[in-house]
């Protein structure tokens, strides 16, 4: 682990040597190509297409089907840590997120590389207060894939198969993330004016996660060989409400705080039948209709560190959708 000062603080952890190989260009997958780039760390993404805009010139692209092993683990060759951050559409995530996942796990054995996975915290099931010794209980079709995905994952670690670490985010937002509860279906219509819709209770307290603070801690675990073998619950800022950070980024926009209405689940399940996307909705709105909280204790605590500031990380997200809009 990383040395301490001496008064107790974690001094941060260099970054490990070698080739970096990131699988995805999501909103996460690419803050964490930027992120290893600015520090002159050796970058590879890879994509389907093998084609990323937006990414530093001195970083690698690929090509290839995460779904595939061995084309995946030859796009990894050299890897000295994998970072899974891969995702299909949201409707076809049953079907096809495991397969994704164990071509990342046979890449990282092939390699020898450490496996980073990036999770959220549908596994969990439940609502309330959440922390990573909770077991996996979901009912819910997504949340028991998350389920299993996690348990795979760590079955592989402690068979000595893979090294393998996860980092769990709650619904997170910044710039970039078009596909997420605070994504395109919110800042458009803040800056414009309009009204916003929100599938549960306005005023429950809810866990975000930044973008850019999930994609610099999956880099810390990458680099921490103790940290490995489990899953960490990631930075995040304080919690809020839904509505409450409405208010906060209408302030910050120099709008009027939009009108909030709920969608009904029947709504969203009508929806569905026409949009697939939103019919995978409804069985998750128990983490919006109750208060959802992250305790990310563990990791503050072992890497001293904190999340960035909310009015910070608002001020990125609505400058960026000011530009897209």
């Amino acid at each position: 682990m990383s040395e301490q000062h001496g008064d107790g603080r974690v001094r941060p952890a260099p970054l490990a040597d070698g080739l970096h190989v990131v699988i995805g260009a999501g909103p996460i997958g690419s803050g964490i190509a930027r992120t290893l780039a600015a520090s002159e760390r050796s970058v590879r993404v890879v994509t389907r297409s093998g084609e990323v805009s937006g990414l530093p010139p001195t970083v690698d692209t690929a090509r290839a089907d995460a779904c595939d092993e061995s084309a995946l683990a030859k796009a990894c060759q050299g890897a000295s840590v994998i970072y899974f951050s891969a995702a299909p559409p949201y409707h076809q995530w049953a079907e096809t997120l495991p397969a994704m996942q164990e071509s990342a796990i046979h890449a990282a054995a092939q390699t020898g590389a450490v496996l980073v996975a990036t999770e959220n915290l549908y596994g969990y099931g439940s609502a309330g207060t959440l922390t990573e010794t909770q077991p996996l209980q979901a009912n819910s079709r997504k949340g028991q894939v998350r389920a299993r995905m996690s348990t795979r994952l760590f079955q592989a670690h402690h068979s000595g198969e893979i090294r393998a670490v996860s980092g769990r985010a709650s619904d997170f937002f910044g710039p970039g993330a078009r596909q997420s509860q605070l994504g395109e279906q919110l800042w458009p219509n803040l800056l414009k004016g309009k009204a916003v819709w929100w599938m549960g209770d306005p005023d429950a307290t809810h866990t975000f996660t930044y973008a850019p603070d999930f994609s610099r801690a999956l880099i810390r675990l990458g680099s921490e060989p103790d940290a490995w073998g489990r899953a960490w619950h990631v930075p995040s800022p304080p919690d809020l409400t839904f509505r409450e950070v409405l208010t906060r980024s209408a302030a910050i926009a120099k709008v009027k705080a939009p009108t909030i209405h709920k969608i009904p689940k029947l709504a969203l399940r009508a929806a569905g039948l026409f949009v697939p996307i939103v019919g995978e909705l409804p069985e998750l709105t128990y983490q919006f209709d109750n208060r959802f909280v992250m305790d990310w204790h563990d990791y503050r605590t072992t890497f001293d560190t904190e999340p960035t500031e909310w009015d910070v990380a608002l001020n990125a997200t609505l400058n960026w959708w000011q530009h897209e809009i």
